[in-house]
């Protein structure tokens, strides 16, 4: 396409503040990259200004690789007259409208859902996508996990929940281009915050709020400055609608956030659900756990009706996470809750949440992703209920990351598992040790060597928890879940803790046979 650099910026003024333009006045563009390593000709590239790298310094290279045109904060010491540059106060935050822009404006011709929380998100993204699909609509999504912009279900290679506005608003077009009716889009706090203006040019349809706990304070600084970022979804509701229905939001009426986040919302409907006992328009009575799945009474205020529903899927938690599922599809479609209770059993879990491990061992082996208080506080007391012999986990915490979350993880796993091993997760630029006794200090009162370990590899660490367990027993492998590998200071390590697990179990398996 022709972008009309100079024109089209000018056009976008009320999102972009421009500070000065200099060279051609049109540039042909066909292709966007904040990565001078992803440049192609005829590419616009964006420097941005970075904690390890100032995109500043690779201008040159993207000029060479054939970038047509750069948008840039600082002054440059020269100029390509081949090419259009644009200097703006804040390049990071320009790219969602100009993003938005050269895709033409994608999720107006899509119904989009955005999905918030501290845990949840991935999960209620892929149940409302599947229920969708199972309702017989066209439905893409992008998660923590994967996504489907059209040609299928594929892993999420990065380590990052909502991808920069470029990669958002390329999702969205192939959905739309694809004949999608529907996205259902993982909304992280970084997305929403006008920091990095990730989601800022998205037109939500619908927006979920599953819960606000303790998280991203290294990025937020406050807890209050997180939630406030959060209810930026619930804010943009009706901002410019794209589907042929009123906005809505759906809201977990047992967060504490949940007035909050009403508020927020407006004059755009709310509707809540409840997995506690809250008052709330969907909510679940009499919940019976076990190995594999719920069963549950659903009780719908709007309707009356009591019916019993079954979810197989592990974890007590998905309760919650299938009512705002529903709530949110039935909205979509207009079809009541009880049309699409049927479908529930047929819904499939996420990698790496409360998976089973099973490769003939004698106690159970679980991975999933819970890496926080409160993910840990959801995910264990149903485990410590439900097994009658030891309780075995194995974690760390991220490095470079909310660290005032690592001491009450120790403290929290040992007041529920009997054997805590503690092992890298992504410790980044920080010493993996020390990391690890940050965690350590929450629970003083643990015998090193007995029922605390501190290893930091993480397949050895896996290996030690087996090695501990016997019959009766469960082993939780936490914090790592789907993602495909260990971040240190130095190297980025290939890793799937399913396969890491198997490969162990089958030693185990072999070891003991013999």
């Amino acid at each position: 396409m022709v972008f009309p650099m100079f024109k089209r910026l000018a056009e976008l003024l009320g999102r972009i503040e421009v500070l000065e333009f200099r060279g051609k006045a049109e540039a042909a563009v066909r292709g966007l990259a904040y990565d001078s390593r992803e440049v192609g000709p005829d590419f616009l590239f964006f420097a941005l200004p970075g904690l390890h790298a100032d995109g500043h310094r690779f201008i040159g290279n993207a000029v060479a690789a054939g970038a047509s045109a750069v948008i840039h904060s600082e002054k440059l010491d020269s100029y390509d007259p081949r090419v259009s540059y644009a200097r703006v106060a804040d390049p990071r935050f320009a790219m969602s409208p100009v993003a938005d822009d050269f895709y033409g404006h994608p999720s107006a011709g899509l119904t989009v859902v955005g999905v918030t929380g501290t845990e949840g998100k991935s999960t209620t993204v892929y149940l409302i996508y599947q229920l969708l699909r199972l309702a017989g609509r066209r439905a893409g999504f992008f998660s923590t996990v994967m996504s489907d912009t059209g040609g299928g279900e594929r892993p999420n290679p990065e380590h990052q929940t909502t991808p920069e506005a470029p990669a958002v608003h390329r999702m969205l077009a192939e959905m739309r281009d694809a004949g999608m009716a529907f996205a259902v889009v993982e909304a992280s706090s970084h997305g929403l915050s006008p920091r990095t203006n990730r989601l800022g040019d998205v037109a939500f349809d619908a927006g979920v709020m599953m819960n606000v706990t303790h998280e991203h304070l290294e990025f937020h600084g406050t807890w209050e400055q997180y939630r406030n970022d959060k209810a930026n979804l619930f804010r943009a509701l009706g901002r410019e609608v794209s589907g042929s229905r009123p906005p809505f939001a759906v809201a977990n009426a047992d967060d504490p956030s949940f007035d909050y986040f009403k508020e927020a919302a407006g004059a755009v409907s709310v509707r809540s659900f409840s997995a506690a006992g809250a008052e709330s328009d969907l909510s679940a009575r009499e919940i019976a756990v076990d190995a594999a799945g719920e069963s549950f009474t659903i009780l719908d205020h709007g309707s009356g009706l009591r019916p019993r529903a079954r979810l197989e899927l592990p974890g007590a938690f998905n309760v919650g996470n299938a009512l705002a599922a529903l709530l949110v599809v039935s909205g979509l479609t207009g079809m009541q809750v009880a049309e699409l209770l049927p479908l529930l059993p047929r819904l499939r879990p996420v990698r790496g949440r409360m998976t089973a491990i099973d490769r003939g061992q004698s106690f159970e082996v679980i991975v999933d992703y819970a890496h926080t208080p409160s993910s840990f506080r959801t995910v264990f007391p149903p485990l410590r209920a439900r097994v009658a012999g030891k309780l075995i986990c194995v974690f760390g915490s991220g490095g470079e990351r909310d660290t005032e979350k690592r001491p009450q993880q120790g403290r929290i796993a040992a007041d529920y598992f009997d054997i805590v091993v503690l092992a890298d997760e992504d410790p980044r630029g920080e010493d993996p040790t020390a990391l690890l006794e940050e965690i350590a200090a929450g629970c003083p009162e643990r015998r090193r060597g007995l029922d605390l370990f501190i290893i930091p590899d993480r397949p050895t660490a896996i290996r030690a928890a087996f090695s501990l367990a016997g019959p009766g027993d469960l082993v939780a492998l936490l914090g790592k879940g789907h993602e495909n590998s260990i971040i240190y200071a130095d190297r980025i390590v290939p890793y799937d803790e399913i396969a890491e697990a198997e490969k162990a179990l089958d030693e185990l398996l072999a070891r003991t046979a013999n």
